[in-house]
């Protein structure tokens, strides 16, 4: 029996280890999502840099976080904890021996967790990509990339996932409607006040002019990657799948997962309708988005039918939420600030109206820790390089389109640029 039992616990380690690799592949995808959506959003001009950008931050981040990030956010982290220990790299492999004596309890590798996590953390820089597209320079971009996902996340990630005091105040966000998308938006927002619009954006006397994306095609696959690689995102926030509550409890994030995307883009999709007169494609993508942002703090606790309103509402916030930050003239080409910002908060609170261990006192916290202690780092970091190596293309760069200036790639030479 003894021989059985051990079979087992190895044999169940295994499976729950390929999952979370397979889900943290998935997730991996999620880079080509953002790649694509955001090449699509763009002008023409501009779509050479910011896939530079995405490929390049997803490699920065696996390297910081590799070196310093993960051991901030759990080797380092102490229980209740403000500030963490410092140190490197990720710790040692588990061992037969190890996973045997603890009859279960582990049940994943150590390196298929680093795996897992490292691809979120990559989610949250490429948010803030989109946001300051068009004029921001290239390797002012790059050097905030190594802070944010070295340091700036993986703190708050230590805070909440790691056991410190957000954990301790009972903050819950299952995959990270705030640890990584409201985290993302809030170093999104503070590079875009510093950055300012894109020239031609807003008018003297306060009208906003639309700028267009230059290819709908491709910015509507980008959501549909992004989609796909969501199953990985909150399917694999289980870490388990390897008995039959957690192969049920699996299933029931996948249906919510997907049912929440449904409800945003449908709702979005209706907002803009009745609003604008018109079925707006770029409102529809950001609608589906908007719901996948708002389950993820919750996938697995409500209903499929409760996941369709947190995903709808989600939706029916985002529409408003773009154009009243066109209004305060903060630009995003992308609608990322408030994809995952405001629809990262909506998830946060959305979390009370299924998970009886949730208390408001505890969201709002989370929601107050999070935003300020990455807004004000980032706005830090990006003040920095503004008044050194400088963060804004010039007039004539921005005009011509970034791609000829930070790339010396154009991505469509045979097309005249709009």
């Amino acid at each position: 029996m003894e021989d059985l039992a051990q079979t087992l616990i190895q044999t169940n380690y295994a499976i729950d280890t390929f999952y979370f690799l397979i889900m943290g592949a998935m997730v991996m995808f999620m880079a080509c999502g953002f790649s694509m959506l955001e090449s699509g959003m763009v002008r023409a001009k501009n779509t050479a840099e910011i896939l530079t950008k995405n490929v390049a931050l997803y490699s920065i981040s696996c390297i910081m976080y590799l070196f310093v990030g993960y051991y901030i956010m759990y080797i380092g982290a102490s229980e209740g904890a403000v500030l963490p220990s410092l140190g490197f790299l990720i710790g040692e492999e588990n061992t037969a021996e190890a996973v045997l004596a603890s009859g279960g309890d582990t049940y994943y590798s150590a390196r298929s967790d680093y795996f897992f996590q490292v691809v979120f953390v990559a989610t949250a820089m490429s948010i803030v990509s989109g946001a300051v597209a068009e004029r921001m320079k290239l390797w002012a971009f790059l050097g905030f990339a190594v802070v944010m996902t070295g340091f700036i996340y993986p703190l708050q990630g230590m805070w909440t996932w790691g056991g410190g005091w957000l954990a301790d105040a009972g903050y819950s966000d299952f995959a990270g409607s705030g640890i990584v998308h409201m985290c993302g938006a809030a170093a999104a927002l503070a590079g875009v006040l510093l950055l300012g619009p894109r020239q031609g954006k807003y008018t003297s006397d306060g009208r906003v002019n639309a700028i267009p994306g230059c290819n709908m095609p491709l910015a509507t696959l980008g959501m549909f990657i992004l989609w796909f690689g969501w199953f990985g995102f909150n399917g694999g926030s289980e870490l388990k799948l390897s008995n039959v509550d957690e192969a049920n409890a699996v299933a029931q994030v996948f249906v919510n997962t997907n049912i929440a995307a449904c409800g945003g883009l449908v709702a979005a999709l209706l907002l803009a309708r009745l609003w604008f007169g018109k079925a707006d494609l770029t409102m529809a993508l950001n609608g589906a988005l908007a719901g996948l942002v708002a389950i993820t703090a919750d996938p697995l606790s409500p209903s499929a039918e409760l996941s369709v309103l947190v995903g709808a509402i989600g939706g029916l916030i985002v529409v408003p939420s773009i154009v009243f930050l066109d209004k305060l003239k903060i630009d995003d080409p992308v609608g990322a600030i408030s994809v995952h910002g405001t629809c990262g908060i909506w998830g946060i609170l959305a979390v009370l109206f299924s998970n009886a261990d949730a208390t408001i006192l505890g969201q709002l916290t989370g929601i107050l820790g999070i935003f300020i202690w990455v807004f004000v780092a980032s706005l830090i970091v990006w003040g920095i390089l503004k008044a050194t190596v400088g963060i804004r293309v010039s007039e004539e760069d921005e005009m011509a389109g970034v791609d000829f200036s930070e790339t010396g790639i154009e991505a469509y030479p045979e097309f005249a640029q709009a």
